[in-house]
């Protein structure tokens, strides 16, 4: 029988992205009809494979070299699309290394970031398909590897990942996806606002898994969730918070009214970044 977190370890590496994908939708199929074990205990040996597995293109830059996302041509809407379909690509691979990596967690956490992780791959197949269309795919331009890094920081803690990638990198997606989405509205494509639509509502939840199990460690460990943030924010040289913030969407994926009225007082301070 498949053991859910050594499979999900040995997903993470393969390069291939179809099958990536393919593989991790099997799973998550096989362990919600319980053909799939899960060892809360064991601690994994990594040191045989490189990870994350991605495909030789695209190509890794710093984000200033990233090109520019115009929505007059084919080619710059593609590039959007690009970097949609990086950001879900390395959201997929950071909810299988949440899986593999952490030992000791209830199971609920696993399955949680199974769940998370079935949703990225879905997706990121969504976003290629809809690129696709315009004659292109993933791998064609240039990506930035920015999330990865923060994953990369936080190997060493579960309580630092939950705090710094789910509720800090990837909740950036709640402020950013309603504008984007309005762009496309604008151009009327209706199957691009469709797409980022069901991002949206998903990340919200994925989000909300992240305070959940943040949440949890505090208490655990009898820590102020507002104190804690800010200490592994700065231990771990997360990136400085910058409105705008989608408050709605936040108050849903589980921040509280303190840490809302935060970010209030961040947007009041700081120059509005579109």
């Amino acid at each position: 029988m498949l053991e859910l977190r050594e499979t999900a370890l040995a997903i993470l590496a393969n390069t291939d992205v179809q099958s990536k994908v393919s593989e991790l939708l099997s799973l998550f199929d096989e362990y919600q009809d319980q053909h799939v074990a899960l060892n809360i205990s064991t601690s994994f040996d990594s040191q045989c494979f490189s990870l994350p597995g991605r495909p030789s293109k695209p190509d890794l830059v710093a984000p200033k070299w990233v090109p520019k996302r115009r929505m007059d041509t084919v080619e710059g809407r593609s590039i959007l699309w690009h970097s949609l379909a990086h950001i879900e690509f390395n959201a997929m691979n950071l909810a299988l290394d949440a899986i593999w990596r952490f030992p000791d967690m209830p199971k609920e956490y696993y399955e949680d970031w199974l769940k998370v992780a079935k949703e990225e791959a879905y997706h990121f197949s969504l976003v290629n398909q809809h690129m696709q269309s315009f004659g292109f795919s993933y791998g064609d331009f240039p990506a930035h590897n920015s999330l990865w890094e923060m994953v990369e920081r936080t190997t060493d803690s579960v309580i630092a990942r939950m705090a710094l990638v789910p509720r800090t990198m990837e909740a950036r997606g709640l402020d950013a996806v309603p504008g984007i989405r309005d762009r496309f509205k604008q151009i009327k494509d209706a199957k691009a606002v469709e797409i980022l639509e069901i991002i949206l509502n998903d990340e919200i939840g994925h989000v909300l898994i992240g305070n959940r199990w943040f949440n949890f460690l505090c208490a655990g460990e009898n820590l102020s969730p507002i104190t804690a943030y800010r200490e592994l924010a700065r231990k771990y040289h997360a990136p400085t918070l910058r409105g705008p913030f989608n408050f709605e969407a936040r108050k849903q994926a589980g921040f509280t009214s303190e840490e809302l009225s935060l970010l209030e007082s961040l947007s009041e301070k700081r120059p509005q970044i579109a």
